[in-house]
């Protein structure tokens, strides 16, 4: 088969032309299909540019969307979004691209040629990597640059924009091309296609370019960061800096209300706003901490506590748990409301909690863990039924029970370590079924309509607990 012409090495401002079909194949993964041309405007992907778009239309009337086009041993292949039966070898189709997705891509081309050339004279950065994206340039250099050596590099290259000089193309013999120094990323066999921006940048590339640097109006760069030894760039040229630069000052507008500051102040003003900030995060700490410490005094030793602080970040949380375990050596957790559920901190002084952690994060759609002594995460449930379930697996690891359910119930404990007690409040499914073992004591009705007492041995008050639909009977406490 023979290669394809590439009308857009000759001419990048050309849109239209005539071709002929030279195969074409269907693609089963996209319902589409793939033509070649004999010649074509649409650049195919490479260099770091991404392929035109645009349109073919077959002599029927039939358009096919271009989505995508690359290049296979000299022959351009066109992805289209349908392949009718009139698209066979043979065929005279007119394509048409997309301008201005083409005239972006020129102007962000020849932005990145300008300043990588400039780059290159002022501190022998070599570009190692270039990548036009939907949103900017990524250019990553081969040496470090300073803040103050991309500013100035930054203006050195729209000065050479603000001239407007002409970008040349030219295709250098062999002998011409051993006397050329030129910039390349790889070795090129063949004839070799260089682009000259004078002033700035000589360089090998296949890329579509503006005529003249003016044309490329503007050169921004947004970003840099530190980068395999080198500076990782994000750029924008032309239309993308226009639009970046509204949208900068659209933002500033915003800050400047919010603020009541104008655009010169707004950098103040938000220092004045972070200094009030952190003076009320001060604040909050100790705060914090005051009640982290009251919440510690109310727990008994020995006993578990689970408490639920709105508002809590994780190192409130953190600390929150760390504080319980200073006053306990039960389980202790804190919850706190967040927009995934929950956010929580499990802790026990001496103890494990890892197996407990990864069984409510398995049950609760949570992600979290830790250390032995204290485990950290979030799940997608309400505090109070991850206490819920906390509780469960404290009760089902204290007492005995018969005809447990598989799932727990709400319930809440006070039950301690050392005298076996525990309050029990179902409240959800009441299931009258369970039996109770274990319990040091023996059970009397109240005089409260629906409600039951807990006494110990000696006839002391255990505590209340809450009717159920169908109160137990004093067999099926099982008492002793």
């Amino acid at each position: 088969m023979q290669r394809t012409e590439k009308y857009f090495e000759q001419d990048a401002f050309r849109t239209q032309c005539e071709s002929i079909i030279l195969a074409a194949e269907p693609d089963e993964k996209t319902g589409g299909g793939r033509i070649a041309l004999d010649g074509t405007v649409f650049y195919p992907e490479g260099g770091g540019q991404p392929a035109d778009r645009g349109t073919l239309t077959l002599p029927d009337g039939a358009t096919l969307n271009v989505t995508d086009v690359h290049e296979h041993d000299g022959i351009l292949w066109h992805s289209v979004d349908a392949l009718p039966e009139s698209a066979v070898p043979g065929t005279a189709v007119s394509g048409c691209i997309d301008w201005e997705w083409r005239f972006d891509k020129m102007q962000q081309h020849t932005g990145e040629h300008i300043l990588s050339g400039i780059l290159h004279q002022m501190f022998g950065a070599e570009n190692v990597g270039f990548h036009i994206g939907s949103e900017a340039v990524r250019m990553d250099t081969s040496v470090p640059i300073s803040a103050e050596g991309l500013q100035a590099a930054e203006l050195a290259a729209n000065r050479i924009v603000w001239q407007d000089v002409p970008v040349l193309v030219s295709y250098p013999t062999r002998e011409e091309l051993a006397a050329l120094v030129y910039r390349s990323k790889k070795e090129i066999e063949g004839q070799v296609r260089i682009v000259t921006i004078p002033g700035a940048d000589v360089c090998a590339c296949c890329g579509t370019h503006t005529r003249t640097t003016g044309q490329v109006g503007q050169i921004k760069i947004l970003t840099s960061e530190n980068y395999k030894g080198g500076v990782r760039l994000s750029i924008v040229c032309g239309a993308r800096a226009l639009e970046a630069a509204q949208a900068m000052r659209a933002r500033q507008a915003e800050i400047g209300a919010l603020l009541s500051a104008k655009a010169s102040e707004t950098a103040n003003a938000v220092h004045r706003v972070y200094d009030e900030y952190t003076a009320l995060k001060f604040t909050h700490f100790g705060l914090c901490s005051q009640l982290f410490d009251a919440l510690a005094a109310q727990v008994t030793p020995g006993a578990d506590a689970i408490r639920i602080v709105p508002g809590l970040d994780p190192d409130g949380l953190h600390r929150l748990a760390v504080r319980l375990t200073e006053a306990t050596t039960g389980l202790c957790a804190a919850l706190t409301p967040n927009e995934k559920g929950t956010g929580y901190c499990l802790a026990q002084a001496g103890g494990d909690v890892r197996a407990l952690t990864k069984a409510l994060n398995a049950a609760l759609n949570g992600r979290g863990g830790g250390k032995p002594g204290i485990c950290q995460g979030s799940c997608a449930a309400e505090p109070e039924q991850v206490k819920e379930f906390l509780l469960y697996h404290i009760v089902k690891g204290k007492y005995t029970f018969t005809n447990l359910p598989a799932e727990p119930t709400w319930f809440e404990t006070v039950a301690t370590a050392d005298t076996a007690k525990i309050n029990m409040y179902l409240l959800k499914d009441r299931n009258p079924n369970i039996v109770f073992n274990n319990f040091d004591g023996h059970y009397k009705s109240s005089i409260k309509p629906r409600t039951s007492n807990l006494y110990n041995a000696d006839g002391s008050y255990m505590h209340v607990m809450d009717s159920w639909l169908d109160r137990p009977t004093k067999e099926q406490l099982n008492m002793k």
